[in-house]
């Protein structure tokens, strides 16, 4: 339990920055879930525009460090891999 002034003052930060990373995570997530229902449909411009939208949101959350940089690139990298394999 938290004693020192200071000490209480970081548990109440953890809090709130738990709460807020929580939810842009969850947010990241919800936009990847569409990337993944318009390839498992079979849509590919649906898929497309789902991952143009998602994109932007992976790297927000990057600089907002929630994802590491090389997580973001990776699930970019395979997901677009996948769109494109619709095409074929």
């Amino acid at each position: 339990m938290a004693n020192t002034p200071q000490s209480k003052k970081r548990a109440r930060q953890n809090e709130r920055r738990f709460a807020i990373n929580k939810m842009r995570r969850s947010r990241i997530r919800t936009f990847l879930r569409k990337v993944e229902e318009a390839i498992a449909s079979g849509q590919q411009d649906a898929a497309q525009s789902a991952l143009r939208e998602a994109q932007p949101e992976l790297m927000r959350g990057v600089t907002k460090g929630v994802v590491h940089k090389n997580t973001a690139a990776r699930k970019i990298s395979r997901l677009s891999s996948r769109v494109k394999a619709l095409a074929a």
